[in-house]
């Protein structure tokens, strides 16, 4: 027999308790997420030898997370959210263990399957933040939404940060180079399986179905489908995680190829360091860019609209793209670049995330979240893969020019965003 649907009282109380739970497996989740966007391309890059392969490490990472986004959904739509994020827990712990052991053998195509492995667990991650608008009421489902968004920026800043601390553990236990922070992210990822597991009770995806069927029968008025809209809330999610992901998957190249020209090759040593440094920085700036500011824009979408700030984070992208075109020989442009990259991010894939809900019937939207997360990464992939080669043959401005395109078609067809259910 199923539990009884919940009173407005209980919901709300389950609703916080949700949203604070997911928030703390954020937090966790980030950290290997983070330590795998700083480290994925320079490992792909060393273990290859090749700079142009690069892009594969962030290929793989977000292949990953688009091959599990579908069957991690349609999981949930059947026995709630609970067990899907664990499920997401455990892939991203064996890609951990993969990761390791690619470098500690040297061997390319193992370690772009670990990294794999870790982009399937990231897709538990991204369903957290519809698992947060399960039983959030539509005024403030884009705040409780960003909150669990915002929530990442702990773990997405701390793990470029344990680079270095991370490389001193590594050393003291006899890990490869260059992959000591993942003991950190192995630690944070069975701290967040276990939290699911314990606390995230009730699922709140399955008290939302019993609450819309309570309603369903209790009411003739059939919820509102817009599927146009929905389907440019998808896009408008995929594109601008595109533009973010091809930019910022190579910027660690970039910086790289930077403090080496700085060096004039005299000193590698002093050139590697200046990489290291370099790179945690700005990859921590932007991921505090992506997560700092997210509950802001949640609101923000609450009360301007959903559109409104998806176009918001068009604009923002396009400042970023700027910089990355025309100061991208300099250290602190290319830090603003990778802040502003991060914010516009933050702020088109809240108020997509939110549109995409609220433009969906109730039976309709876990199976279109998993298919946004899908597309989403799956575009991302390509896009890391083509960034290697633009980046190789054009330089990071052909880069920021090439991402541009995808901004102006995202605005161009903004319109649809706000057309109703024909």
């Amino acid at each position: 027999m199923s539990a009884p649907a919940l009173t407005a009282a209980q919901q709300s109380a389950v609703q916080r308790r949700t949203v604070l739970v997911l928030s703390l497996g954020q937090v966790l989740g980030g950290i290997a997420f983070g330590a795998t966007v700083s480290l994925g391309a320079l490992l792909a890059a060393d273990i290859s030898g090749d700079d142009a392969l690069s892009g594969l490490a962030t290929a793989s990472v977000t292949l990953g997370a688009a091959l599990c986004a579908i069957p991690l959904a349609r999981l949930a739509a059947r026995v709630g959210r609970r067990r899907a994020l664990t499920l997401g827990n455990l892939f991203a712990l064996v890609g951990i263990a993969v990761v390791i052991l690619a470098a500690s053998l040297r061997v390319f195509p193992l370690l772009l399957a670990g990294i794999l492995m870790i982009g399937a667990g990231n897709a538990g991650n991204l369903q957290s933040r519809f698992a947060a608008t399960d039983l959030a009421v539509p005024a403030h489902r884009g705040r409780d939404l960003s909150i669990v968004v915002w929530a990442t920026t702990i773990g997405g800043v701390a793990g470029p940060l344990l680079l270095g601390p991370g490389e001193i553990v590594g050393a003291a236990i006899g890990m490869p180079p260059q992959t000591g922070s993942y003991v950190f992210s192995f630690v944070a990822q069975s701290a967040a399986l276990v939290l699911y597991l314990v606390a995230l009770r009730p699922d709140p995806l399955l008290a939302a179905q019993r609450i819309a069927t309570v309603a369903a029968a209790a009411s003739s008025v059939q919820a509102v489908d817009r599927p146009v809209v929905a389907r440019y809330a998808m896009f408008a999610i995929a594109g601008s995680h595109v533009v973010m992901a091809s930019v910022m998957a190579m910027t660690p190249i970039h910086l790289s190829h930077m403090a080496h020209s700085m060096h004039a090759g005299h000193d590698t040593a002093a050139a590697a360091a200046d990489v290291s440094q370099l790179v945690g920085i700005t990859i921590a700036l932007h991921v505090a860019g992506m997560y700092a500011l997210s509950p802001v824009f949640g609101i923000l979408a609450d009360r301007w609209g959903r559109l409104q700030v998806v176009l918001f984070g068009q604009v923002l992208l396009g400042g970023s793209l700027i910089f990355a075109i025309f100061a991208n020989d300099r250290a602190w442009g290319v830090m603003a670049a990778l802040i502003l990259l991060g914010l516009g991010w933050s702020a088109a894939t809240v108020a997509g995330a939110a549109l995409l809900t609220e433009s969906s019937a109730p039976e309709l939207r876990t199976r279109r979240q998993g298919r946004s997360d899908s597309l989403m990464s799956l575009s991302a992939a390509a896009g890391a893969v083509l960034a290697g080669v633009i980046l190789s043959n054009f330089q990071y401005a052909g880069l920021g020019i090439a991402a541009s395109v995808l901004v102006l078609i995202i605005v161009a067809l903004s319109p649809l965003g706000r057309r109703a259910r024909s």
